[in-house]
Order: C-alpha cells, then sequence, then structure tokens
C-alpha cells in the first residue's frame, strides 16, 4: 500500500508507534481480499442503520466505514479527555449563568448580541432564580481538528442531535467481523462500559419523586433524517424511541401514550432542536412539539437533556471568549484551544484580518449553521455590523490514511468526540466518529455545523497501553439500576400497525374481488347467471374503489367494466394507492420489523408497483392480482412466524380481522341480496368470496344450500375467511390487549346502546374496556342467529353487521390509539350528542 499522512507518521517521516500495529495486521492481506472485505463492510452497514430508514432515503443517506481505523495513542487521548472534560463543565457554567442570574453579561464578558441575537437562546428557559447546581448540559458532542503542527483544536460543539454516535457504535460492531485481524493483536478500550454509564446516568436523572418514570428518547419522526440513528441509540441505551405525537402533558406531568394506555416519563433525551419541543412556549409548530412539555419540565416533572436552551454555547462567538470565561469561572487555564478565532467588535483584530484576508473566513457570531465566506468577500458587511461577525483562521484538516482500490491513500479528516455526565463528572467514550472531509472542498474551510447524512467514516481506537492487562473503560463500570419500567409500544406504533394490517387486507380484500370478476370475464358467453354474479361482483368493486356504479354490466355489454380494472391497475390508480398507503406503513413500523420481515413487506410490494406501467390486458391484471395474493398471505405468514406474541403482532393482527370482517361481511350482503330464482347463485358466490369452494365441495357433495353454506360462511370458527372466525379472533385478541370481559357478558342491552358511547361510558375506563370485546362477541352470536334462521333476511342483517364492524374498528381508535380521556356525565338535562362532544 501505498501513500503517506501527518496522522499516522511524525515529522521525522516515521510511522507512529500505535499506527504500526494496524499496518502490520492488515499487510499480509492481498488487494483482492482487502477489496472483497471493503464490499462485505459496506454490505453490512447497509443492513444496519440505514435499513430502519424509508426505502427511499437508504441509498442516499448511507454512511461507509474504512477498513483502516483511526488509532489515538493513550497518552494523547489522556489529553483530550482531560481537555474535554474541562470545555464541558465551562460550557455548562456558562449555561447556568446566562439562564440563570446573568452575572457574565452583568460584568461584560458575555456580550449581549451574543446571547440575545443568537436563535439559540430561548426565553422560556431563563430562570433567574436557577439553582446554581441543576446541571443544564449532561451529553456534549465535540468536533475536533489537529492542526499540521500536532494540536487538537475544537472546531465547533454539538448539544442536541450529536450526530455520529450511533454510527461510531455500529462501526465497532461491525468492523471486527469483517477484518478480525485488526483487533488479533490491538488492545482498545471497548465502547460498551460508556453506553452501560450514560444509560445508568440517564436513570439517575430522573426528578425527585419520579425515578420509577420511563427514559425515552425523543426523535423528530420518521421523516427525519436522524430517525435511524436515533432508534439505533436508543436500542443502545435501552431507552423507547419515541415522537413528539407520543407524549402528552397531562395534570403537570408527561406521559407516554402506549397501547396499556399513559406511561409517566421522567427522563427524555433529545435528538431534536429546543425550540421545536413545545408549541406553547416557543415559535413552533404544534405537530413538532408537546403541548405543556416546558411547564412539566419547569415544575421538577420531567428531566430534559440536555436543557432546551443548550444550544445557546454553539455559538462560533464564545470560541474567542472561552480563555478568560475559564480563569473567571473555573479558575483555570483553558486546555483544549480552539481554531484562532478573532472578534470583529476588537478595532485590531479587524485590522489583522483585513491585511491577511485570504487567511480568514468570517462566520456568524450567533449562528452555529450561519454561512461563511472569505474575509475578502463579506469584509464590507462584517465592517458595518462587526458584532454580529467573527473571523476564523482557515486550517488545513490533517491528513489519515483511507484505504482505496489502489491502496492507502491520505484524505482530510475531521474526528467527533462523545461526552457524558454523571454525578462523578464528565466522561467522554474511549473512540468516536472520524469523517473524511468531502473530496474537492476547500481544505482551509470549515465544514457545515452539522454532520452531513452521508461520506465516509472511520472506527475511532482509544489504544491502552497496558496491553498485558484486562481492557476496561475510564468509565466506572456499575450494576444496572434495579428497578425495571414496563413500558408497551407507543399508541402511534400500534395505530399503523392496526392501518398496516387493515390495508394489507383491503388489498387482499381487492385481489379476491377482482380476480373473480376477471374469471368470468375470460369466458366467451356468460350466462344469465354469470351475468347476475358479474353485476353482484360490480358492486363490490364499486365499494373498494376499482368501479362505478355506471361501469357495470348491461345487456351482456362488460366493456366498461374492463376499462375499469385496468383503469384502477395504472400507475395512478386504486391499487397504486393501495401500495404507496402500504410501503409508508411498513416504512413507518420499520423500528417493529427484523431485517427480513422488512424485506419480506417491502421488495414484493416494490415489484408489484413496478408492474403497473406494464399492465395493459386483463391477462397481465390477473397476474397482478396473484401477486397481490401471495403478498398479502406472505405479510399475514411473515408476521405469524416472525413478530412475538404482544402489542406489536395484536394489533397487526387485529386490524387484519376487523378489515376483513367489514369487507366480508359487506360482500356477502351483496351476494346474498338474491331474488329466490337466483338464490344458488348467490350461495356460490358467497363460497367464492370467502375462498370456501372446495371446503364446502369436501363436505357436501351437493349443490349449495343456505344452511350450509351460511354455517361455513358465518359460524364456522374453523373457517380462516369465515365471518365468524374474524370476530372470534378478534374477540380473543382484544381480551388480550385489555378488552376484558367475558364474551356476551353485557347481554342484549349492549346492543341498544352505541358503540362509541359505552367505550366512553362512565366505568369502561382504559383500565376496562370491556365493550369492545363484548362487541366482538355479539357479533359472533348475531353470525349464529343468522345461521340459525337459515338465511331469512340474511343480506339486511349482514349490511347491519359491516356497519358494527367499521364502528368496532373506529372504537378500537379511539381506545387504544387516541386515549381520549372517558365521558362524564354532566346531568339529566345534557344532550347525549352534547356529551359526546365534550370529550
Amino acid at each position: 500500500m501505498s501513500g503517506v499522512s501527518d496522522e499516522m507518521v511524525d515529522g521525522t517521516g516515521r510511522v507512529r508507534p500505535h499506527w504500526r500495529g494496524v499496518l502490520g495486521s492488515l499487510a499480509p492481506l492481498p488487494q483482492e481480499e482487502l477489496a472483497s472485505r471493503a464490499r462485505s463492510l459496506d454490505r453490512a452497514l447497509e443492513e444496519g442503520i440505514p435499513a430502519l430508514l424509508p426505502s427511499e432515503e437508504r441509498v442516499a443517506s448511507a454512511w461507509r466505514c474504512d477498513l483502516l481505523p483511526m488509532p489515538i495513542a493513550a497518552a494523547e487521548f489522556a489529553a483530550l479527555e482531560a481537555g474535554l472534560a474541562q470545555r464541558a463543565r465551562l460550557l455548562d457554567l456558562i449555561l447556568r449563568d446566562l439562564y440563570g442570574p446573568q452575572a457574565l453579561l452583568r460584568d461584560g464578558l458575555v456580550p449581549p448580541e451574543l446571547v440575545f441575537r443568537n436563535p439559540g437562546f430561548l426565553r422560556p428557559c431563563h430562570v433567574p432564580d436557577r439553582l446554581p447546581e441543576v446541571a443544564l448540559l449532561s451529553a456534549l458532542a465535540t468536533d475536533l481538528r489537529r492542526d499540521r503542527d500536532g494540536q487538537w483544536r475544537v472546531v465547533g460543539d454539538s448539544t442536541a442531535r450529536m450526530s455520529g454516535l450511533a454510527q461510531a457504535l455500529e462501526n465497532r460492531r461491525l468492523l471486527p467481523r469483517v477484518v478480525p485481524e485488526l483487533f488479533h493483536r490491538a488492545a482498545l478500550r471497548p465502547l460498551r462500559p460508556f453506553v452501560e454509564a450514560w444509560q445508568d446516568a440517564l436513570r439517575e436523572a430522573a426528578p425527585p419523586g419520579h425515578e420509577d418514570d420511563a427514559v425515552a428518547l425523543l426523535t423528530p419522526g420518521v421523516g427525519d433524517p436522524s430517525w435511524a440513528e436515533n432508534v439505533t441509540l436508543a436500542r443502545a441505551l435501552g431507552c423507547l424511541p419515541v415522537e413528539p405525537g407520543d407524549l402528552s402533558v397531562r395534570r403537570g406531568r408527561l406521559f407516554l401514550k402506549t397501547l396499556q394506555g399513559l406511561q409517566p416519563v421522567g427522563v427524555l433525551l433529545r435528538r431534536m432542536p429546543g425550540w421545536m419541543l413545545d408549541p406553547l412556549e416557543f415559535d413552533a409548530p404544534a405537530a413538532n412539539g408537546v403541548v405543556g412539555l416546558m411547564d412539566a419540565a419547569r415544575h421538577g416533572a420531567v428531566r430534559l437533556v440536555n436543557d432546551p436552551g443548550a444550544a445557546l454555547v454553539e455559538a462560533p462567538g464564545f470560541a474567542p471568549l472561552l480563555p478568560a470565561l475559564c480563569r473567571h469561572l473555573l479558575g483555570e487555564a483553558l486546555l483544549l484551544p480552539a481554531l484562532e478565532t478573532l472578534p470583529m467588535t476588537d478595532s485590531a483584530s479587524r485590522e489583522r484580518v483585513a491585511r491577511e484576508a485570504s487567511s480568514w473566513l468570517l462566520r456568524p457570531a450567533a449562528d452555529p449553521d450561519g454561512a461563511m465566506r472569505p474575509a475578502s468577500e463579506g469584509w464590507a458587511e462584517a465592517a458595518a455590523a462587526p458584532a454580529q461577525w467573527v473571523a476564523v483562521r482557515r486550517t488545513e484538516a490533517s491528513q489519515a490514511p483511507f484505504w482505496s482500490a489502489g491502496g492507502k491513500e491520505p484524505g482530510p479528516v475531521q474526528l467527533r468526540m462523545f461526552l457524558m455526565a454523571d454525578g462523578a463528572g464528565w466522561h467522554v467514550m474511549p473512540g468516536g466518529f472520524a469523517r473524511r472531509l468531502p473530496p474537492g472542498a476547500d481544505p482551509g474551510a470549515l465544514p457545515g455545523a452539522r454532520v452531513p447524512e452521508a461520506g465516509l467514516c472511520k472506527d475511532v481506537w482509544v489504544l491502552d497501553e497496558e496491553q498485558d492487562q484486562p481492557v476496561t473503560s475510564r468509565v466506572a463500570a456499575r450494576a444496572p439500576a434495579a428497578r425495571a419500567v414496563m413500558m408497551g409500544i407507543p399508541s402511534r406504533a400500534g395505530d399503523n400497525l392496526f392501518w398496516l394490517g387493515r390495508y394489507v387486507e383491503r388489498l387482499d380484500n381487492a385481489a379476491r374481488l377482482a380476480r373473480a370478476a376477471l374469471t368470468r370475464l375470460e369466458r366467451d358467453a356468460l350466462l344469465p347467471h354469470e351475468m347476475a354474479e358479474l353485476a353482484t361482483l360490480t358492486r363490490c368493486l364499486v365499494e373498494v374503489g376499482m368501479a362505478t356504479a355506471a361501469e357495470a354490466p348491461v345487456a351482456g355489454d362488460t366493456a366498461a367494466l374492463r376499462r375499469a380494472l385496468l383503469r384502477a391497475a395504472a400507475p395512478d390508480g386504486t391499487l397504486s394507492r393501495m401500495f404507496d398507503r402500504i410501503a409508508r406503513l411498513v416504512d413507518a413500523t420499520r423500528d417493529r420489523q427484523t431485517g427480513d420481515m422488512h424485506d419480506a413487506f417491502l421488495h414484493p410490494l416494490r415489484e408489484m408497483r413496478g408492474s403497473l406501467p406494464g399492465v395493459r390486458d386483463l391477462g397481465d391484471l390477473s397476474r397482478l392480482t396473484g401477486a397481490m395474493l401471495r403478498y398479502a398471505a406472505a405479510v399475514a405468514g411473515v408476521a405469524a412466524e416472525n413478530m412475538v406474541r404482544g402489542g406489536a403482532h395484536t394489533f397487526l393482527d387485529l386490524g387484519r380481522r376487523v378489515e376483513r370482517a367489514q369487507s366480508i361481511a359487506g360482500a356477502l350482503a351483496l351476494a346474498l341480496d338474491q331474488p329466490p330464482a337466483r338464490q344458488e347463485a348467490g350461495l356460490r358466490l358467497a363460497l367464492e368470496l370467502c375462498d370456501s369452494v372446495i371446503t364446502y365441495r369436501t363436505r357436501h357433495l351437493a349443490a349449495p344450500q343456505p344452511g350450509p353454506v351460511l354455517r361455513l360462511v358465518l359460524s364456522d370458527n374453523g373457517n380462516p375467511r369465515g365471518l365468524g372466525f374474524q370476530f372470534e379472533q378478534a374477540r380473543r385478541l382484544l381480551e388480550q390487549v385489555g378488552g376484558g370481559g367475558a364474551p356476551g357478558s353485557q347481554g342484549k342491552e349492549a346492543e341498544e346502546v352505541p358503540l362509541d358511547a359505552r367505550v366512553d361510558a362512565p366505568g369502561n375506563s382504559q383500565e376496562n374496556g370491556g365493550p369492545l370485546a363484548a362487541e366482538a362477541a355479539l357479533l359472533m352470536e348475531e353470525m349464529v342467529s343468522i345461521v340459525e334462521a337459515e338465511g331469512v333476511g340474511a343480506s339486511a342483517r349482514l349490511a347491519v353487521v359491516a356497519g358494527r364492524a367499521a364502528a368496532l374498528a373506529e372504537a378500537i381508535s379511539r381506545r387504544y390509539f387516541t386515549l381520549l380521556p372517558p365521558l362524564h356525565s354532566l346531568g339529566p338535562a345534557r344532550h347525549p350528542d352534547a356529551l359526546r362532544g365534550a370529550a
């Protein structure tokens, strides 16, 4: 391998000692083998964090890990550790003052413009009588560059997203699998003790009286680029990833809305900007925050890590102030310098920048994300408003070796280190996230304040010089906290899984109806009873949006229906919209699926979606409906075999059951709505729609008769396509999640009261919830009653059942996903509708 770098060699051209082991481990491997290992590492990474992203964003968001790690000697890390810990203490003290008594402003140590013009300064966080021991900063990510003279310098800090931590953990997990030779001779400090200590520190951060409350990680949601990384980090820390919509403040406390009800949250590790947290106090859309969160935090009901206003110290304008502030607040000299930064308010600094304009960049003093520009281009603007600008000296980042197909080649590298605080002080993770700066960029320019969403990075090693000793972290090992908080899945996740089950079942129903219609349309000449069946199927297709009433066959003319079916399979038709909706729900529940499950749920869907432009005739459509039926069966099979029985599987299956019940009841109501002369045709169609033709023929060697047919499709608990089976399974599932109550325990009186009123009635709180399971049991009893009546009035009764199944689905959503409080009677003078509106 060829190529040198100043990270790898010292000033005399010799390889640094901590690089020798890395290079020696790879030296025996031929180039072809290294290339193969690099491809394996890329594939492993694609199946890791990027696999959690929505399918459309994966390729663009994938980080690659270089085969060569970035080792740091123990002595060098010790110096970084001391400097970073001091910096974190200093930043926390600055925050406590600026959000508290603001003595630094009164003493002139911090200019007011740097605070009050700063977008990170959140006025609702200012508490003048704030207790001095209350920390506002508990976690931190700091970016570093090594100058060509070997000095590490701080580029900037991140107090909210701290991107790259999950990727660093993923790199360390995968690299030993792909290149185990690297780890045979290396004595490096593990990352896991740091993560475990942080996990304990988060539990211990709960406010007094809330020690048993849950710890959650707040992420903006599935659409945010950092969502997959946040889910990975939440898993590592043992806390639940939540979105703002999952949380609710009630009676001054923060709760997580789960399928088991409201679970109190005592610590919230935020991974989103502070100004988005509470629309009541910040200028943020209500959809992006939790109403009342700041009030709950202010009164000690929840601890926010970090404080929402912590982004204040990310401002570049603090860099030239830190040496003096460190002496003032800590009584110490600043150990870890920043990149040379000059305040433009100082006349001597302005003169220097003017003389050396090509060596300086201008940055907005109060905005870490503000655009930078060469001093020669922005001089006039900076001179007009010097308090709003600082000048940063251009610096070339040190070069580290990166592996490529032609050998190793140098590239500019920037290091991100991660810190967390516990009761004993600040601790630095013995590793980090080193990324190659973008190729072709000005090597002297600073990168953006935020880590990009893709690129090439390195696993950072901290070597332990005492190789004969067991390798341990500098963070003291602790036993896990004794308490264990039981948390159900968020109601949002349950809602998405419920609707995923419903939409998959809608797709299955549409495919079955289309297939039944295509079977008849492909025949040369249709008999009168077949035309009647086709007319009934058209009415069913109208219900699922695949045809209109005007396209029903008339006098043997089926051309309009043929066109309707092909239109439904167009790239912008009904089936396409179903595919897209299911894909969005699959992505929204990605954190509840294994990789194999996600592939099984998504890849066939993509193939079907991609095949729509090629559907030009009924034969193409017939093949597509076959693929749709296989997909629905595959989803059910994978869920049955791969998902642990619990909230996720329960609500996926419950969505399928109530949707199938509604569609079957509606289809059977239409199929059985026939004059006496065509009763047999209606019964045949009922068997076909319930996929029960073979079973009926096996059991009854005779033409379809009302009693046996209705018993098979309505009340047979062993027929998975029958209507009664759906209600029986729904009853069992509802009892598992708190549907409660013995079947039919409410008696016939329950039938006389609307289901939504029974769910919200006093005595039917979320802890009880019996009416849902009871309603499913009553519907099963209705099936038996229809069979006992030998089909008399079956069509009308089944139409009512379809409406009740739809009401049951709506009631499930209201009970488990919206978590509305129960209705309370205000006295007999109020109308029931008024009571319902008061909920």
